[in-house]
Parts: structure tokens; C-alpha cells; sequence
């Protein structure tokens, strides 16, 4: 694409000085050293003047923010779908006349351009639950992971990290096949689904930017039978599965209806819980459910802003983290890309619950958005300043009309409570810095999106 300068490899041997950082074990250091080797971070000085060459980072320099749950195409729907009234199910429609009109190139632009807005938001890698996988009528393309590796391309040209979940999705509705758009998600069985993400993998063995990781779209796309199959996969190749659970009630009813169970029970009961998984939203839930998710210590991604503007409801967040399930965050429909945003909601969101404030510690909500997340999508090694980590430092200012007048005391509650992604100044990801005086490599995103957004929707 004429003009793009996409991030090539990573900075060699560069000594980053934050005025503040956050440091294990959550707690905001000034005066700190930072040396990157490669795409790792090789030591940490806390309290020390600024190195000789050093490059200055200003604000509050936090570990890379992780993403947990995309989705890539939806971001061509952003403001369009906000002139009508309707519900979840009014707006998949919408949705899916977009899906409609992708194919690897367009998907390419546009996931280049979500990913790169997302780069500037501070969040250095991404969980991009991937289910458009074939094209019209659900035809494969000639190489079946076509969509699948133009969204990892788009991932490195915009300087994120991806884990790719590639999605299992085998019924339209439970009881009912796929039909219109859906065809396009739809591999047959899972034993199908299974043998093309398997040759993905393969082609991506010696990629260490990249986790091929496992998603069972949710209970009324695979039926429990099949959702073995997706399980049994993950656990053998010791990768992430993520699946969306009850989103709606009428997910819940009709689960219910069909097999006596909830969807967490029913996810409990074919292996598909534990601590390499994640329920996305777990919005409607009993205290069953709590108990199994949190006793298998499986993750839980909220999506603050998606839930609130599809109307689908609040998740019982804090007796999740209480229980034992690790809180993760992630902008889904990508309503807003805003970490923050999503961090802040989902301690908002309790206090509309309950009429108490005061349920997450700003570091609790910081490490959802920076290790918790990272550990989810496959990356234990990411989302802390320690030596050894992936080399990636977010900087976000004190000094904008948002959080200016703040102090050391109060750094974290500040970001977490009143600064936004334009806050974000500086991003080093993986060792190679990626924006800088908040303008990303890749030029005007901007623009980028624009264009994209446009050939999409026609």
C-alpha cells in the first residue's frame, strides 16, 4: 500500500528513562531505567538519574495493554448502527452485511487500520476472535486460512502482537444450520475446523509474534458433541480457547430448553474450562456458574462498552475475580477502542449494580488490562516491567486537561479513572517503537480507517 512505513523489526540495544512507571508488585516508581535488548526488556533501574542517551518517556509509563477479545470487521460499524432502536439480535444483522463484504485484501486494510487505532490506544497485543474464514456461500479460498493471515499480516504492519483464536462455528442458532453470511464462518465439523487451524499452526511454528489459539463461538454455534473436538485441540497443543457465554438471556433460555444445563455447565462438561480458557462477557450467570468458572480458575473478558451498547447487561465481575476466574479486558465490537475506558467500566458498571462504590483497587483493573490479559492470549511473558518481558512500554501523559494536577500517590487512579487514549503518547511494542508523540509509524490512521471503513461498507 503506497506510503505505508510498516514497523520493520525491533529497536537494538535503546535505554528508555520513565519520570514515573508501574512496577510489581502495582505500585508507581519514579525516576526509572528501562534497557531494551531485542524485543525484551534486559533491565530495570527504579530511582535513578536519567542515563547518558536515555530516551525520556514522560508521564506514567505502564507495561503493554493486551486486548482480549476483537473483533476486527466490526469496527466498519461504528456509528452506523447507533440511528435505530433494536436489540443484540437487530444489530448481528448489521453486522452481518459487513462480513458480507470482505474479502483478505479488504480484510486486510481495515484490521490493519482497527489494529494500528488500537497500537495508539496503547495496546500492544491482540486477541482477534476469528470466525470469517471462507468466502460467499462459504467456498474456501485457495489457501483455506487466507482471512486468517491477513489478519496476522495486518497485526505486524501495525506493530501489534496477535493471538489469532481461530473460531469453530458449525450451527446458525442450536437445532438450526447456518444460513445467508454465516455460511462464510462454517467449516462442516470440527474435525474439519480442526485440520485447517492445524495447518496454520504449522505454517506459523517459528513465529514468535503469534499464538494460534482455539474459540468455540458460543453455545448456539457448536454443539456440545463438537465442542469436544475444539477442547481436546486446545489441551493438545496447550493454546488459548476463548468462547463467547451467556451474552443473552435468551442464550441462557434456550440453552437450557435444549440440554438441561447453562452454557458455563455445558462448557464444564465437554473440557472446555480451565486456566488456558476464557468466557467472553459472562454476563447472565448463577452461582453455579460463578463457582465453575472461578474453581477451574478460568479467565473471564469483559467488554464494558460492547455489553453497554448492545443493552446486553452488567457481569458480576467482582464475585468472579472473588471466586477465582483472572478478569481480562477487551473492546469486542469496537464501539470505542479505549483500554482505559473498559478498565474504568467495569468498576462504574458495579457501582450502577450495587449503589456502592469502591469494588477494584486501580491496580487490580491495571493488571486486567496489562499481565491478566497477556496470560489469556498466550503471552505469560508480557504485561510487566520486569527483565526478561516483552519490551513494551505505554506512556501516558499527566499533563493533558484529563489528568493534569495529578500526583505519584495518585498516578494509577488517575489513568485509570479519568485518562483516555488520546492520553496515550508513546508505545513501544516488542522493542520497536510505534508511535511517538502520539502519531503511529503507519502515518494518519485516520485516514486509514476511512478508507477502509469505506471500501467495506460501499
Amino acid at each position: 500500500m503506497p506510503g505505508l512505513n510498516p514497523p520493520t523489526g525491533p529497536d537494538r540495544g535503546v535505554t528508555y528513562w520513565c519520570e514515573m512507571a508501574w512496577l510489581p508488585p502495582g505500585e508507581v516508581v519514579e525516576c526509572v531505567s528501562v534497557r531494551v535488548e531485542g524485543t525484551r526488556i534486559a533491565a530495570v533501574q527504579p530511582e535513578v538519574p536519567p542515563p547518558p542517551g536515555a530516551t525520556r518517556l514522560a508521564g506514567l509509563t505502564l507495561p503493554g495493554l493486551a486486548n482480549a477479545h476483537s473483533h476486527a470487521f466490526h469496527r466498519a460499524l461504528r456509528g452506523h448502527t447507533q440511528a435505530e432502536r433494536g436489540t443484540f439480535w437487530t444489530w448481528r444483522e448489521q453486522m452481518y452485511a459487513v462480513a458480507a463484504g470482505l474479502d483478505p485484501d479488504r480484510y486486510l486494510a481495515l484490521a490493519r487500520a482497527t489494529f494500528a487505532e488500537m497500537s495508539l490506544a496503547g495496546v500492544t497485543c491482540v486477541g482477534e476472535f476469528h470466525y470469517l474464514h471462507h468466502g460467499p456461500g462459504g467456498v474456501r479460498y485457495d489457501d483455506p486460512n487466507a482471512m486468517g493471515h491477513a489478519l496476522i499480516e495486518a497485526a505486524r504492519q501495525a506493530g501489534l502482537r496477535i493471538a489469532l483464536l481461530d473460531t469453530c462455528y458449525l450451527t446458525g442458532a442450536i437445532g438450526y444450520p447456518l444460513a445467508g453470511t454465516q455460511l462464510r464462518f462454517g467449516d462442516g465439523d470440527a474435525h474439519r475446523w480442526a485440520d485447517r487451524v492445524e495447518t496454520l499452526g504449522r505454517s506459523l511454528r517459528e513465529a514468535h509474534d503469534v499464538v494460534v489459539g482455539a474459540a468455540i463461538h458460543s453455545v448456539r454455534a457448536v454443539p456440545p458433541e463438537q465442542m469436544c473436538v475444539v477442547a481436546e485441540f486446545a489441551n493438545r497443543h496447550a493454546t488459548p480457547l476463548h468462547a463467547h457465554v451467556s451474552e443473552q438471556r435468551a442464550e441462557n433460555h434456550d440453552c437450557v430448553q435444549a440440554y438441561s444445563a447453562t452454557p458455563v455447565q455445558l462448557l464444564h462438561e465437554h473440557g472446555a474450562l480451565g486456566p488456558r480458557s476464557t468466557a467472553v462477557h459472562a454476563t447472565h450467570l448463577s452461582e453455579v456458574d460463578v463457582a465453575l468458572l472461578g474453581g477451574s480458575t478460568t479467565h473471564v473478558c469483559m467488554c464494558p462498552t460492547t455489553e453497554r451498547d448492545l443493552a446486553d447487561g452488567i457481569g458480576p465481575a467482582r464475585a468472579l475475580l472473588d471466586g477465582g476466574s483472572p478478569i481480562t479486558l477487551g473492546s469486542d465490537s469496537h464501539a470505542v477502542i479505549d483500554l482505559f475506558e473498559e478498565a474504568r467500566a467495569v468498576e462504574l458498571d458495579e457501582r450502577l449494580a450495587t449503589r456502592k462504590r469502591g469494588h477494584f483497587r486501580a491496580a487490580e483493573l491495571l493488571d486486567a488490562a496489562t499481565a491478566a490479559g497477556h496470560a489469556s492470549l498466550g503471552f505469560p511473558d508480557a504485561g510487566l516491567l520486569v527483565p526478561g518481558a516483552w519490551a513494551d512500554l505505554v506512556s501516558v501523559r499527566l499533563d493533558s486537561v484529563r489528568t493534569a494536577g495529578t500526583t505519584k500517590g495518585a498516578a494509577a487512579e488517575t489513568v485509570v479513572f479519568a485518562a483516555t487514549a488520546g492520553d496515550v503518547h508513546s508505545v513501544v511494542s516488542g522493542g520497536r517503537r510505534v508511535v511517538e508523540e502520539g502519531r503511529h509509524v503507519l502515518g494518519d490512521v485516520g485516514a486509514l480507517l476511512r478508507d477502509a471503513v469505506a471500501e467495506v461498507r460501499g
